[in-house]
């Protein structure tokens, strides 16, 4: 799938996302693509979340690709089979481990337990060798569950700001390979 053929929704994590940050820099030079608002980024509600990944997806006509980062990743997970069928697949990146993780912030508890049914569209997790929220094996887990291709990106810490991953040309070329296998 071209990217022109789709509406690409971004979807931030815990806290909304800086300015630099990867997501931001691919909505603003992706002309398909949107940032989804949630209401509150700092005390996230589950159901008010997936209210607005669901909303914002049923306000397009065209084909969504999501691309969701850290909490995101979860709110999707938990989305899954309520989305549309317009949700053509989703590129997850740094999925927080909720359930076991003593270093996910209080703030994101109310997400847990982490849904484990498998996604009805296409999907590609990608995690870091050392997130400091996410081992390899639970981020595997996920993937396996979800029905997702799996990709380790080295040493990325939480593949954000904090990580040094402002660009990130790395991730757009596995987005990439995601978008054409739709």
């Amino acid at each position: 799938m071209k990217l022109a053929d789709c509406d690409i929704l971004i979807l931030p994590g815990l806290g909304n996302v800086a300015d630099g940050h990867w997501q931001l820099r691919w909505a603003e030079r992706m002309g398909t693509a949107a940032i989804v608002e949630q209401a509150d980024w700092d005390e996230p509600d589950l159901d008010d979340w997936v209210a607005t990944i669901d909303q914002a997806c049923r306000l397009t006509a065209r084909p969504v690709v999501l691309v969701a980062h850290s909490l995101a990743v979860i709110a999707v997970a938990q989305a899954g089979t309520r989305l549309p069928d317009n949700v053509r697949g989703a590129f997850l990146v740094a999925p927080p481990d909720i359930d076991l993780s003593s270093a996910a912030p209080e703030a994101m508890h109310a997400f847990r337990p982490i849904q484990r049914d498998p996604l009805p569209f296409p999907s590609m997790l990608v995690t870091s060798n050392n997130d400091p929220l996410c081992t390899v094996d639970r981020a595997v887990e996920f993937a396996t569950c979800w029905g997702s291709d799996f990709h380790q990106a080295g040493d990325a810490g939480h593949i954000n700001l904090d990580s040094g991953h402002g660009p990130w040309p790395e991730g757009l070329l596995m987005f990439t390979r995601l978008m054409q296998r739709l």
